[in-house]
This record gives C-alpha cells, structure tokens and sequence, in this order.
C-alpha cells in the first residue's frame, strides 16, 4: 500500500523536466486567465468604494478594502507585465515566479476572508474555499508542493479563523481543503502518467524510424536508405566528390552449408563491425543484400587509399572465427571514386563492374575505378587492381 502511495505522488525522475515544462506551459494559460478576471473584479470592487460607497474612504473598513483590493490588483498587473519578459528566462525561474503569484493570490484570499469572518462570525467561507478549489482546479502543482501549499494554507487558515468557525464549518472546510488537495495530486498523477505515455510513443517512433532505415539483422543501413543517403551526398556537394565501395563475401554459401546458418549470421554480423572499424570515416554502411555490403564516402578518395581499405577489409573479414575456429571468410571489393556531377545509378554500375572484375580475377581482390565524365557523358575507365 505504501509503495502504490508513493507511486502515485512520485513524478519519474525521467520526466521531471518534462513535467516541470509541461506545468509551466498550461500554468502560463491559466495564470493569464485568473489574473485579467481579477483585474475586472478587483476594478470594479475600487470603482465601487471611491464611486458607489457613501463613505468612500471616509471609515477604516473601507480603507482596508480599498488596500486589499489595490493590493491585488498591483501583483496581477505586475504578472500581467513580467509575463513574457519571463519567457525568456529559464524554466525553472518561470516556474518560481507563477508559484510565487499563485502563494501570494492564496495568501490574499486567505487574508481578505478572515477579515470578513473577523467583522461578521457569518461571512462564512466561501469566498476562501472558491479560491482553494480554483487553484486545485487550474493549477497544475507537483506532489511535494501540493502537500506544501494545502497543508500550509490550512494550518495558516485555522489559526486566523477557527475561533469564528462552528463545527459544522470546520467540517466542510476540512473536507474542502482534503478534496482541492485530492485534486492537485489527481491532476499532478495524470499528467505525469501522460508524459510517460508520450515519452513512449516517442520512443517506439524513433525505434520504428531506425528499424525502417537499418538492416535487423547487423543493424547496418538497408538499401533503400542507403541509396538515399548516396544520391543526397551526390546532390548536394557534386564538387568534392564521391566514392562508393561494394564488399562481397566469395562463396558465402558454402559457410552456411558447412556450418550451419547461425554461423552464417554471426559472419554477417561480425562483417558489419569490421566494416565500422575499417570504413570508421565513412559516411554511410549498408547491407544491400544477402552477403553484399556498401560503403559511401561523402568525397573522393585516392586511387591508393581506395585500395588500401579494400586490402584492410578483406584481411580483416579473413580472420573472422566460429567457436574459435577459422573459417576463412573470403571477400571481393569494387570501389569507385567520382568527382563529377554522376547519378548514383552510373557510380554503381561502375562499382559493380569493379566487384566483379575482381571475381574474374581469382576472387580475394580489390579493384578501383575513377570514373570521370566527360561532355559527351561518357565515361573514360582508369581501372586499377590489387590482388591480395
């Protein structure tokens, strides 16, 4: 029971900033509200003293009034102009001064109240507990500070008033304070229980983006985002070029027959990550099919540094182990390298080209083309190989 308590009146600590912009956001709303409906009041209850009274401040209860009423209409206009300079400041000092007017609003209905009851033990309460349930209602308060404002308003409240109050009244206004107090906490709750939903929602919308964009497999970029990445890489900075690479696994299916196909997912998997350590520079990785990968590069790379990190990964891929074993993971690279303005589709077709040039020649092999556009929009190959 104590721990569902507790639960209940805790605010996450994974979403106390939320909750702290959250209660600032609608406090801000129902703050502009309150205040300009006091204005008018408080604007009419001066109007009435100075015009409509016979007395006007002729007798010291309407003095009183009159201070009261000018008191509070001075912290509603002073709101009313700090509020968005406020905005500008940070949100825990925006939160320190609504809570600051909204004390002061309580205090000045606490006060204005016990006054009445203090000139007429027949003022009854209404005017306080109106403004007890309004604040419960509109305010949106943390737990802690819910038990703070309540708990200290009624001990505050029964010591200036419990001498003019029946029993019966003492009653209804205990029941008054436990109800706006049930209602802060119940409101606090609720919107703390909607954070965590959003916070989730938006956590399953980013999962739900990421598995769209990656392979679930190596947790690599599939294809279709893959090639998206290239083509806005070759759009939007033609003039430093482009490289594209294509790694292959050579008779990948001969691990699966061998080993089984969980040894042929752990390849690929242990592929991606030596393609991150290899590729580290890189721009983009994907597995593009079954056991084929990309890499792209956001500018062109040399003729030897293409050949170098080809030569790396496929040293790296040949050391991969199964249960501590070898089992010779063989690969072929096609890289190419652009520095004119090509689609993606022509860069891939000459890496291609590249990949299997390097299977023609014997497999285990790097080769490198430069493509380079001429006017005519043909290409004129300078095709460099390495062989391992």
């Amino acid at each position: 029971m104590k721990s569902k308590l507790l639960a209940f009146l805790r605010i996450p600590a994974s979403i106390r900033s939320d909750f702290l912009n959250d209660s600032v956001r609608k406090n801000d709303v129902s703050l502009l509200v309150i205040c300009l409906v006091v204005a008018a009041s408080e604007l009419y209850n001066i109007a009435r003293v100075l015009l409509w009274s016979k007395s006007k401040l002729g007798t010291l209860n309407n003095r009183i009034y009159f201070g009261m009423y000018c008191t509070l209409l001075a912290i509603v206009v002073i709101w009313l102009l700090l509020r968005k300079p406020l905005r500008k400041m940070k949100v825990s000092k925006q939160w320190g001064a609504q809570y600051t007017v909204i004390m002061l609003i309580f205090l000045w209905n606490m006060c204005l109240n016990a006054y009445d009851l203090h000139r007429n033990a027949n003022a009854g309460t209404t005017v306080f507990t109106t403004a007890l349930l309004g604040i419960a209602a509109f305010i949106q308060m943390s737990s802690l500070f819910s038990l703070i404002c309540f708990g200290f308003g009624y001990v505050v409240y029964q010591l200036l008033v419990a001498s003019f109050l029946s029993s019966g009244q003492e009653l209804n206004l205990t029941i008054t304070f436990a109800v706006s107090l049930a209602v802060s906490l119940t409101r606090a709750h609720h919107a703390s229980v909607n954070l965590q939903q959003q916070n989730q929602i938006s956590q399953i919308n980013v999962k739900l983006q990421e598995l769209a964009k990656t392979d679930r497999l190596t947790g690599l970029l599939n294809k279709i985002t893959l090639e998206f990445y290239a083509e806005q890489y070759l759009q939007c900075a033609p003039n430093k070029g482009f490289t594209l690479f294509i790694v292959d696994l050579d008779d990948f299916k001969s691990v699966n027959d061998q080993y089984g196909h969980p040894c042929g997912d752990w390849v690929l998997v242990e592929t991606a990550e030596r393609l991150r350590l290899v590729f580290s520079q890189a721009v983009g990785i994907g597995r593009i099919g079954g056991d084929e990968f990309a890499v792209i590069f956001n500018r062109a790379l040399t003729q030897e540094t293409s050949l170098a990190l080809g030569t790396q990964i496929i040293q790296e891929l040949s050391r991969i182990c199964w249960a501590d074993h070898p089992i010779h993971v063989c690969c072929s690279v096609g890289a190419c390298a652009c520095t004119s303005c090509v689609s993606y589709d022509t860069v891939y077709m000459e890496t291609d080209r590249m990949l299997y040039q390097a299977k023609r020649n014997g497999k285990g092999q790097c080769c490198f083309h430069h493509l380079v556009m001429d006017d005519s929009m043909r290409s004129q190959n300078e095709d460099q190989n390495f062989v391992r």
